[in-house]
């Protein structure tokens, strides 16, 4: 699936290619590799993750496959591009925007449980909180939000990326994010179009706190961490540290310049639209189980598929919270990417049971190339074993 290209990644491009931050590290390292499990076709996937490690320039990558009978675990490159340790197989990453996919999960439970109404007005539960500039909540619904067809301005084309790279540990509130946000005009009127905007993620976060009364982190663990036993999975909420195992995270600073270690750093700046910390078999145990319908009943789950065009041209449409994608060998995967600084991901999900998700040590300012191999990774992983078929 196509990366979006509002990202926090994507918005301290400038920032990090202007050198406002030191502490770079050098980078360049060899790729390794290792693996578990090993199934048909394997040897293409290890290609394309040590193309990723190599030509596309990324220290580290790991691809998780899973379907009924079993799966794979593969890995290329470094976790570490100092010592050379490689990437471990059960690493935890930072999952950026697929966040979305559990805060969305959360907020339709709510609505399966008669506490939320999709087609409400985002007043009813914030009063006030969207206004300004032509921004109104009472004409913005619930839906609008996790569907980005609200129109509201995204927060990240509006934050000071200098400030992030000097303080990266820095608490940033999540109704401060908004209000920077709603400090400027909507893209267009709410229903009238799609934008990808994660301004609507923080608020939906904040409806579901208004509803149960507890932080939405916790309403995740309760709901879905939990019940789905994913162990390596967590909301860090304002802790900079990522649980072992896990690769460091690296930014490009420019073509042929030293990458910058960013592992650490302090992830409510991506809030419910992008803080999860994950692995590879737990988000790959979640997809299974979303589409599985083992987290929603069967009218919620066919709203959040109920899926609407992007504007591009590779045939993703987007549902809530959940996007769809075409596949090569025919049919369709579910899924989301991820972009959050140091890391990007992909992961995706076929009706048939089977599921991938790939990660990469190093954003933002990676190549198209890198953005792509990830893609060709991902679907060629979901693609294994299944007939070409026409679309």
């Amino acid at each position: 699936m196509s990366t979006h290209k509002r990202t926090l990644g994507a918005a301290l491009v400038l920032a990090l290619t202007a050198g406002l931050a030191g502490g770079a590290t050098t980078g360049g390292a060899a790729a390794t590799t290792a693996e578990a499990g090993r199934t048909p076709g394997a040897t293409r996937l290890q290609e394309i993750l040590d193309r990723l490690t190599t030509a596309d320039g990324g220290p580290g990558a790991l691809l998780d496959v899973r379907d009924r009978p079993g799966g794979t675990v593969l890995t290329s490159g470094v976790a570490d591009v100092r010592s050379g340790r490689p990437v471990h197989p059960w690493s935890r990453f930072r999952i950026g925007s697929a966040t979305k996919m559990f805060t969305a999960t959360v907020l339709l439970q709510l609505v399966g449980e008669g506490r939320v109404d999709l087609d409400a007005r985002v007043e009813r539960h914030l009063p006030g909180v969207v206004r300004g500039h032509g921004n109104d909540g009472r004409r913005v619904t619930v839906r609008q939000l996790l569907q980005h067809t609200a129109g509201l301005p995204d927060f990240l084309d509006h934050l000071e990326p200098q400030e992030i790279v000097r303080d990266p540990l820095a608490r940033r509130d999540a109704r401060d994010l908004v209000e920077t946000a709603l400090a400027h005009p909507p893209v267009f009127e709410p229903g009238t179009g799609w934008d990808y905007s994660n301004t609507g993620y923080l608020l939906i976060g904040m409806i579901i706190e208004e509803v149960t009364g507890h932080p939405y982190g916790d309403e995740i663990r309760r709901r879905v961490v939990r019940p789905l036993r994913l162990r390596e999975t967590s909301v860090p909420g304002e802790s900079p540290d990522i649980p072992r195992p896990h690769p460091r995270g690296y930014a490009h600073t420019g073509e042929n310049a030293p990458l910058l270690d960013i592992t650490r750093i302090n992830p409510a700046v991506g809030g419910a639209a992008g803080e999860v910390v994950s692995s590879g078999g737990d988000m790959n145990r979640f997809l299974a189980a979303l589409l599985d319908g083992r987290l929603l009943p069967p009218a919620e789950l066919r709203e959040m598929t109920t899926t609407r065009p992007t504007g591009g041209t590779d045939g993703r449409a987007y549902g809530l919270g959940l996007e769809s994608k075409p596949l090569p060998c025919g049919g369709r995967y579910w899924g989301h990417t991820g972009d959050f600084l140091g890391f990007e991901t992909a992961s995706g999900a076929t009706a048939g049971g089977r599921q991938a998700t790939v990660m990469v040590n190093a954003g933002p300012g990676g190549s198209d190339a890198q953005s792509d191999d990830i893609r060709a990774a991902l679907e060629t992983a979901l693609c294994q074993g299944r007939p070409r078929t026409s679309r």
